[in-house]
């Protein structure tokens, strides 16, 4: 049975989106003035919407959410393999709002961020062996 070209797209869209924030990740770790705190908001990104392609190529309805645990149960919830990383990318939520403002916390570390941009590949990479090859950017 053919795929639905509409959901081949979104699909598409969302891992098109994940891809980007991997690589300004990858920009801004790379710079020559690192950004470990923008380049963390980044791999949180990354897992969110590598999450939500997963579902929505499923079928399963996402509220507008930041939270990688309950995106993750669910998509876990559907491929069990899923669940350690699931588990695992749940350290990565914090990075939507932790450092998108100035204030009191410390500059996070260089390697913390590289760590961070190692598991949120993770996600998108695990998430497209999971997908067809026409959902794939």
């Amino acid at each position: 049975m053919p795929l639905d070209p509409e959901k081949v797209a979104e699909c598409r869209a969302w891992l098109d989106r994940a891809q980007a924030d991997l690589d300004a990740a990858d920009i801004l770790l790379s710079a020559p003035r690192p950004r470990p705190d923008i380049a963390l908001f980044h791999c949180q990104q990354v897992a969110e919407k590598a999450w939500k392609a997963f579902l929505f190529w499923h079928d399963v309805p996402t509220r507008r959410t930041h939270d990688l645990r309950e995106l993750g149960e669910t998509a876990s919830g559907m491929d069990g393999s899923l669940g350690s990383l699931a588990r695992r990318a749940e350290d990565l939520t914090p990075f939507a709002w932790m450092f998108r403002y100035p204030g009191e916390l410390e500059e996070p570390a260089r390697r913390e961020a590289e760590e961070a941009l190692k598991l949120a590949r993770e996600v998108y990479e695990s998430v497209l062996a999971r997908l067809p090859e026409e959902a794939h950017p």
